[in-house]
């Protein structure tokens, strides 16, 4: 338990020096808290004397203990709140300042990290878990280390009324640690259950939900929601048993403290029968012992909780410590905006996607890529922009290998516009923004209107001030994808990749679009993934890419004439194109 406490703490980084002058702070309080109760046996003690006639109690000492009752209650909640002030906020510091790093983290992971990690587990890392480690995370560290302290401070003031009293309430502490060892052993083995239970809810919900379009339109509702409920179920059913198996030890932990209590009182009985202690000291005696262990009551919720931080954290780790695609890279500025493949080869996973790829995009021209679904284009692409790393051969880019880039002075320089665009619930601005976050409002203006988008977009309610529901789901797709284009623009970068821009337009929106794409791809080095002639056809460079491999390359017009997969690629496009309904 305190190993984790340890752990939790280092986790804190810069903030744990807060956390230690929280421990200060609490032996003061501790202190505070166990002089009242000196202070009423003392006052009782010279009301017998003064009533006995032993000693006249006069006025003066009685104004000096309400002064000191006063002071001490004073300095406990003095204490208590700047306990409070110094470490109540390092959870959440420490939390936000984790969620940027495993962004930053994140950012700079390959893709491919996210195909070999669950996606419910990294999302609630990020969420769920987090969230948890900011509201249970300094609660622990007061619960254990300063309710010892508080517990430390209590039984060194009855051992200095009475070593006795002082031993057996060590010992309870000592049997109660023992039972909390046997809980913590128990909570160790439940913990990743428990967390695996958490991420498979969040996984399904996310599953669910995103699928909700599909599961209306096929009327599956009964079918998809088999995955949720089992998920729900299991959670409850490994929260019952850890409850369950939780019960024994935790039972067993307050019952040393229990009988610590009854047996300071029959000592402290005893002491005072025998005429070794007077009846004031008897009585803070017993006021003690049932004050004593409040402060510890509580660590076996804590022993549970802390093997699920400690779980939490194990996560967190393997997440920071994932390999960054780019951690040998260097901020270097590109020569040029050409690209070049040498012999590139990629697999994903054990799955082979290009074979010994040689390829040269000069800076300004404009290179189409056409080939069957799952041939390899989109792959090319991710590996220019170094989404993933080649397994053999070298991608340049500006006359630089991408593997001597960072990732940010790389893709600072390539645009890239998608099939499927994400939007952001943020207003459009915003949204368009994201391309240069430096942008002045009428840059942003300019931007817009080259990509054909300004005039919607002031139809709407409050202009660029609108918000975009979730993924862009408020616009059309036409729509959402001129606002890509407006994004792309206002970053002004050298290369532009379009990945099947124009793929799932409607005619009328897909005139205006290919207008937007003119306009971002002027003077640029331009690589495109597209099966329409009209996108294709005016191209400098056509690479047709069959099985892994550039099978021709050339312009439409040598292509068109020679025979191979480019002539059967347009001959089936154009029948396709003039294809109707019966």
């Amino acid at each position: 338990m305190f190993r984790i406490t340890k752990r939790l703490i280092d986790w804190m980084g810069v903030y744990k020096k807060r956390i230690y002058i929280g421990f200060v702070y609490a032996f003061c309080h501790g202190i505070f808290s166990a002089l009242p109760i000196m202070l009423a046996a003392h006052s009782l003690k010279l009301i017998l004397d003064d009533w006995n006639g032993v000693a006249e109690l006069k006025a003066g000492t009685v104004w000096l203990m309400l002064l000191a009752m006063i002071v001490c209650v004073i300095g406990r909640f003095l204490f208590s709140y700047l306990r409070a002030v110094t470490q109540e906020s390092v959870g959440y510091e420490a939390t936000a300042k984790e969620r940027i790093r495993l962004g930053d983290v994140l950012k700079r992971v390959s893709l491919g990290f996210f195909s070999q990690n669950n996606l419910g587990e990294l999302s609630a890392a990020v969420t769920t878990d987090l969230s948890f480690m900011e509201m249970f995370a300094t609660n622990m560290i007061n619960i254990v280390v300063n309710g010892y302290i508080t517990v430390l401070v209590m039984i060194l003031c009855l051992f200095v009324y009475s070593p006795l009293a002082g031993g057996i309430s060590s010992i309870g502490v000592v049997l109660s640690a023992f039972f909390l060892h046997l809980l913590e052993k128990q909570s160790k083995k439940n913990a990743p259950l428990h967390q695996k239970a958490q991420d498979d809810m969040v996984e399904s919900s996310i599953e669910y939900l995103r699928g909700m379009q599909l599961v209306k339109a096929f009327k599956q509702e009964g079918v998809s929601i088999n995955g949720i409920k089992k998920a729900y179920h299991d959670a409850k059913t490994i929260n019952i048993q850890i409850e369950k198996e939780y019960m024994p030890g935790n039972c067993m932990h307050l019952f040393s403290l229990k009988a610590a209590t009854v047996g300071t009182v029959a000592v402290s009985a005893w002491l005072t029968w025998s005429g070794n202690m007077d009846l004031a000291t008897m009585l803070m005696m017993d006021m003690f012992s049932f004050t004593i262990f409040g402060s510890i009551e509580s660590v076996n919720n804590a022993a549970h909780v802390l093997q699920i931080i400690d779980v939490t954290l194990d996560k967190l780790e393997r997440i920071e410590n994932a390999k960054f695609i780019d951690e040998d890279g260097e901020d270097k500025p590109l020569l040029s905006a050409d690209i070049k493949f040498k012999n590139v080869s990629f697999a994903y996973d054990q799955k082979p996607i290009l074979k010994n790829v040689d390829f040269t995009i000069p800076e300004g021209s404009t290179t189409a890529i056409v080939g069957p679904s799952g041939s390899g284009k989109t792959t090319i692409c991710n590996l220019i922009a170094r989404f993933y790393d080649v397994n053999s051969g070298t991608v340049f880019v500006g006359g630089r290998n991408v593997k001597e880039l960072t990732c940010d002075s790389l893709l600072g320089n390539i645009s890239m516009v998608f099939q499927k665009v994400y939007l952001f619930h943020d207003t459009i601005e915003n949204n368009i923004r994201f391309g240069n976050p430096l942008a002045t409002q009428e840059e942003i203006e300019t931007a817009a209107k080259k990509a054909r988008c300004h005039d919607f977009i002031m139809q709407l309610p409050n202009g660029y001030q609108t918000i975009i529901g979730e993924g862009g789901s408020t616009l059309s797709g036409g729509e959402k994808q001129r606002i890509s284009i407006a994004r792309a623009i206002l970053k002004n970068a050298p290369i532009v990749i379009l990945d099947e821009a124009t793929a799932s337009i409607d005619p009328e929106n897909e005139h205006l679009i290919q207008q937007a794409i003119s306009e971002l791809t002027a003077s640029k080095t331009v690589i495109v993934i597209a099966h329409r002639l009209a996108t294709i056809e005016h191209a400098d460079q056509i690479l047709v890419v069959e099985n892994g491999e550039i099978s021709q390359s050339g312009k439409h017009n040598e292509l068109i004439a020679q025979t191979g997969l480019y002539q059967k690629f347009i001959n089936i496009r154009e029948q396709a194109e003039g294809w109707s309904i019966a």
